[in-house]
């Protein structure tokens, strides 16, 4: 009869090495008599006594092993809703549903799509979710694990014992599921794995949608179900909002440093406390977009949260998921969109996360040729796997769909399209090709892509990629990855080359102001000073800057005037729009009382109008991305170091004329030419004494002199302040 268990079986249930759990504990039926039989594993217990739903016994269970193995036989009758009444070793009574009388949480077409690789929701499955089943409150969970020998799920509910709650496999798609009653949000649990070499992996969930605050490393069971959004009318206008002929000015951000509080700084505020302060700010100085170094959870404070654990996580330091989202409700609702940054490049390898997540190398390349990250000592994805494909993808759709994110910025690109980055010879291994190319990488990238913009209306992806590899911001239909935009890497730094050097050398690298116009309409391109360029020696943006004290300021503001002229997206990082004077730090806030000094207050203010006269005007954006909306004047200029160009929208009517003068000597009667015959009035000049400037300007409007100058058919002249960029408007009677 079924209803004997052998000891060989009943050792492997209680030793946690019984390949399927679930056909021993629970209620069984007997082929043969017909009986019903109820089995179920207590440690550390006196006696367990079976109840009917309503309370009422239905008799004592036997207790085969003293270790805590029980059975009772029921005779010929219907399955029926039952649970536990246990003693435990001190004498203690309490009620418990049985685990193993529950289904699976997993239908057919979920086990089909898990082992096909493209369940894109696997994260309203797989993970921790609060739930009623049979009307039992409790929480299912799952986790992909193909090659464990057992799951377990492990927490104070069970005094993390990984023999009581075992998981059921489902061996076609290697995910391991149960649902336990009786426990609710906020209950902290990780997974235990037992490998097939024996070993006792404890594992956090890959799918947790809230975790532990670091040191701590368990995954915390949240309801993402409570939160309302009050976001509708952004979400209805994103897609216009985010078009690629919108102005984008990007704030980037990281959340742990832009500003503290506490006794010298040492505690982060929280979402909601960023909500309040940051949202303002954003909207104050006139930047449209909102860019956040990775969030979600990470391990350790100092990778700034690029070493990813929590695929699926906001980080716990600031507060709860619903907190982050209430921040990014804030400001949606003030007007801003908020992009993300998105780490699919690599993982690192703490014990708790994905690395040999259940005894082999499951998410990351088994050879250290294709799954070691040498410079960030991290593991790479295996990109060649659906199942890893189907995970990042699903978490890339999830931040867009359950947080309403508008945009991910993913990070390292570079290093995931060639299989030699930071490789040595003999260091990598070729493609089927022979190349260097990642093609595992590179269709990732492309299907990432069209999910994103086929399924979330309005959200972008940006691509910080490092190198030349074409048509990174083409769609996938045209034979690019699929990317909205790329970072212009190169633009940064041969400009940064180029101010960085004294004004009377200046006219000796001119080609480093220009040589971006070569290539600017070969892509999507965003113009990034970011993060990158004010740590690991670099100093500040102010620091770069040649000169005395007052150079340095006008320097930086002629080269953000130069920046927020020049066709391509903007993104500027924190601290850099008040000229904030020592390399960021992370693990202290931004140096706010600068601001105390007019100097840096007149940074701020002339990033705060840079900001304002961009959005303001459409020949600044429109046609960023098409050669129609640039039109040089004058690019040769070397021994003055002066540029002049204009900028046009849709309309041609609409344009704007920009000079940059990059030495300290003011220029008066310089003439430039122009095609229309009217005035021009100065609306924009980083000389003004607002911003700490010196006050050399344009006063009232300029008139057209006939005759061809700069091949153009009339000309202007115009007085140039020292290391200065102005902006002019034509002025039609």
């Amino acid at each position: 009869m079924e209803n004997l268990l052998s000891k060989e079986e009943m050792n492997a249930v209680i030793n946690g090495d019984h390949g399927n759990v679930f056909a021993v504990l629970g209620i069984h039926r007997d082929k043969g008599s017909k009986e019903v039989f109820i089995r179920t594993y207590q440690p550390n217990t006196k006696s367990v006594e079976l109840l009917k739903k309503d309370g009422s016994s239905l008799g004592m269970m036997t207790k085969l092993d003293k270790r805590g193995f029980y059975q009772i036989n029921l005779g010929q009758i219907e399955n029926f809703p039952y649970k536990f009444r246990i003693e435990n070793d001190r004498g203690d009574f309490c009620e418990q549903e049985d685990a193993y009388r529950f289904s699976s949480i997993l239908g057919d077409i979920d086990i089909y799509l898990l082992a096909e690789g493209n369940h894109l929701d696997m994260y309203k499955k797989l993970g921790a979710h609060v739930q009623e089943m049979d009307g039992v409150r409790g929480v299912s969970f799952a986790v992909w694990a193909p090659n464990a020998k057992r799951v377990s799920v492990v927490g104070n509910f069970n005094n993390w014992d990984g023999r009581v709650n075992v998981m059921r496999k489902h061996p076609t798609c290697g995910v391991w599921d149960i649902f336990i009653p009786g426990i609710d949000e906020g209950e902290i649990y990780k997974y235990e794995v037992k490998t097939q070499e024996d070993y006792i992996l404890v594992k956090s969930d890959p799918l947790a949608f809230w975790s532990e605050v670091r040191p701590k490393t368990a995954s915390v069971v949240y309801d993402l179900n409570h939160y309302h959004w009050e976001d509708q009318n952004w979400m209805n206008y994103r897609e216009e909002y985010n078009a690629f002929d919108k102005p984008m000015s990007i704030y980037e951000v990281h959340l742990g440093s832009w500003r503290r509080k506490g006794e010298n700084g040492s505690e982060f505020l929280t979402y909601r406390e960023m909500a309040d302060r940051l949202v303002p700010y954003v909207v104050n100085m006139g930047f449209t977009h909102v860019e956040f170094l990775p969030l979600a959870e990470h391990p350790l404070d100092c990778s700034w949260g690029y070493q990813v654990i929590g695929m699926f996580a906001p980080t716990s330091r600031f507060g709860t998921p619903d907190d982050f989202r209430y921040m990014i409700d804030k400001f949606h609702q003030a007007g801003i969109a908020v992009i993300m940054d998105w780490v699919p490049a690599h993982f690192p390898k703490d014990g708790h996360g994905l690395v040999e997540f259940d005894g082999t190398h499951l998410y990351e390349h088994a050879d250290p040729r294709k799954g070691e990250h040498l410079d960030w000592g991290t593991k790479i994805y295996n990109y060649g796997r659906t199942e890893v494909c189907n995970f990042l993808c699903a978490s890339a759709l999830y931040w867009l769909k359950e947080y309403h994110i508008d945009g991910l910025r993913v990070d390292a690109v570079a290093s995931m399209l060639y299989l030699d980055y930071s490789r040595k010879n003999g260091e990598w291994i070729p493609n089927i090709y022979g190349g260097n190319e990642n093609i595992e990488a590179i269709a990732f990238l492309r299907k990432m892509n069209e999910l994103v913009y086929g399924q979330c209306k309005g959200a972008v992806t940006c691509a910080e990629e490092s190198t030349a590899w074409p048509m990174v911001s083409r769609p996938t239909s045209m034979g690019g990855l699929g990317f909205g935009y790329k970072w212009n890497m190169g633009w940064m730094n041969d400009t940064l080359k180029y101010i960085s050097h004294e004004p009377v050398h200046r006219k000796y690298h001119h080609g480093m102001l220009t040589f971006g116009l070569l290539y600017a309409f070969n892509e999507n391109f965003i113009l990034p000073i970011s993060h990158d360029e004010v740590v690991h020696g670099k100093g500040s943006m102010l620091g770069k800057m040649p000169g005395d004290e007052w150079q340095k300021f006008a320097n930086l503001r002629a080269y953000y005037g130069f920046m927020y002229t020049h066709p391509g997206k903007k993104l500027l990082f924190m601290g850099c729009e008040f000229g904030q004077d020592w390399e960021w730090n992370s693990e202290e806030s931004l140096r706010w009382h600068l601001l105390e000094y007019p100097m840096y207050k007149g940074m701020q203010n002339c990033v705060r109008d840079l900001n304002l006269m961009y959005k303001g005007n459409p020949a600044f954006y429109e046609e960023d991305f098409d050669y129609r909306g640039f039109e040089w004047i004058d690019h040769s200029n070397a021994d003055d170091s002066v540029i002049s160009y204009m900028r046009k929208g849709h309309n041609p009517a609409d344009y704007m004329v920009v000079i940059s003068n990059f030495t300290p000597v003011v220029r008066h009667d310089y003439r430039i030419g122009v095609n229309e015959n009217c005035r021009y009035q100065e609306i924009f000049n980083s000389d003004d004494v607002s911003y700490w400037g010196s006050g050399v300007k344009n006063e009232g409007l300029l008139t057209t002199e006939e005759g061809e100058w700069n091949n153009k058919p009339r000309s202007i002249k115009v007085t140039l302040p020292p290391l200065s960029t102005i902006v002019l408007k034509p002025v039609r009677d």
